[in-house]
């Protein structure tokens, strides 16, 4: 995944290289072993003795990395709910995120200023609402025939979400371990034998089955058994049970990649480190956005944000971190790994935290916002724990947006 590892760690990890993507298939769907793939065979192999020992996943073979060191880990403390009536931040109008005073923040390595941030196209959110015809009105005049009693079956009743966990109070670019929220989870996968997770994220679509992830996360054909856990910790490991990432008739994962990352690989096309994935209904037959909502997909945003909320699953911890920071617009000069990125400090952020979303306007209410970014791009991430990236999200990953909401429609 991202940052470097020690010797300790690496020995523990039992690293494999992440292998190059095959030719795309079906909109750039990885290859993997043909067989069924479903709810009962995901909760099956991920038992939760495998999903806390799986690690996470390295970004390729020239700079393997692992966590930075973690601390014993504590039993999980009870969450407590959201406040409905907690105040906003007065400092970011619009974002109703509870929030208590903020605090002085620890040194952390500061940021440079930035660059002046003109993004080169206007701000688009994805509008993941099918379009819909209104039919033509009858006439008046006309009698209308009385239409025949059919049978209808009624759909179950959608599952009650619980309340959300409180919100961390703490001082920008500050993170802290939380219950985590619905919308976001770890995403576990086999690789070279091995078992490994990434995080990710539900993005709303039309077909309300699609998750966002880091391209580095799911290259290689070797990658197989993927599924998505919403709000995984420790203590909790299926609160709303797994979705599988689906396969076609031939095996075929349904991810989708831009397939210059394929052929250019992870440094040259650091800019498109962006993927998505189709998951199929939980343990219930609810599709996961009726489950645990989505966030919206926002492309032409720009790079820099005066409050962003990152979320990731780090390492060995038993739960997810939270962090809320101002982004900056970081264009490398390093002629290897050409682009701009968005660029967050929050502390604590290392392997396993690839992929996580990059929020804006975190609704406290909903546990949902507008994602315009994913921890991933420049060095995979970034090659230090208290300093992240993320690819921009602009024409390119819309397109790559649409061509996933045409294949999941099309399946």
């Amino acid at each position: 995944m991202r940052r470097r590892l020690t010797v300790a760690a690496a020995a523990a990890a039992l690293l494999v290289s992440a292998g190059p993507l095959p030719v795309a298939g079906a909109e750039g769907a990885v290859a993997v072993a043909a067989g069924r793939w479903g709810t009962h065979e995901a909760e099956s192999f991920w038992t939760p003795e495998r999903m806390a020992s799986a690690r996470p996943l390295p970004p390729g073979p020239a700079e393997p990395r692992a966590a930075a060191p973690q601390d014993a880990v504590a039993p999980e403390p009870p969450v407590d709910p959201v406040d409905p009536a907690a105040p906003s931040d007065p400092s970011a109008p619009g974002v109703p995120v509870p929030m208590a005073p903020v605090a002085p923040a620890p040194p952390f390595p500061p940021l440079p200023p930035g660059e002046p941030d003109e993004p080169d196209e206007p701000v688009r959110p994805v509008d993941p609402s099918p379009v819909t015809t209104p039919s033509p009105s009858a006439s008046p005049t006309t009698p209308m025939p009385k239409p025949t009693p059919t049978p209808v079956t009624l759909p179950a009743p959608a599952p009650v979400r619980p309340a959300l966990p409180r919100i961390p109070a703490a001082g920008p670019g500050v993170g802290q371990d939380f219950g985590g929220l619905p919308v976001v989870g770890r995403m576990f996968l086999v690789k070279g034998g091995g078992s490994y997770f990434c995080t990710a994220s539900v993005v709303a679509s039309p077909g309300r089955n699609l998750i966002i992830s880091a391209a580095h996360c799911l290259t290689g054909a070797d990658t197989q058994q993927v599924a998505f856990v919403p709000q995984y910790t420790r203590a909790k490991p299926r609160p709303f049970g797994m979705f599988p990432v689906l396969r076609t008739a031939a095996g075929r994962s349904k991810i989708w990649i831009d397939q210059r990352y394929r052929t250019q690989g992870v440094n040259r096309a650091a800019a498109l480190d962006v993927a998505f994935a189709q998951v199929g209904p939980g343990p219930k037959g609810f599709r996961v956005q009726d489950v645990v909502g989505g966030n919206r997909l926002v492309t032409g945003a720009g790079y820099a944000h005066a409050r962003a909320t990152l979320i990731g699953h780090p390492s060995a911890a038993a739960r997810p971190r939270l962090c809320v920071n101002r982004t900056t617009k970081y264009t490398s000069t390093d002629s290897r790994i050409p682009g701009s990125f968005l660029r967050i400090a929050c502390t604590g952020y290392p392997g396993g935290t690839s992929g996580g979303p990059f929020l804006l306007r975190l609704d406290g209410r909903t546990g949902t916002g507008d994602v315009v970014g994913v921890i991933g791009g420049w060095k995979t991430g970034g090659d230090r724990p208290d300093v992240s990236y993320s690819s921009y999200f602009g024409a390119d990953i819309r397109k790559l947006y649409e061509k996933a909401v045409a294949g999941a429609k099309a399946s």
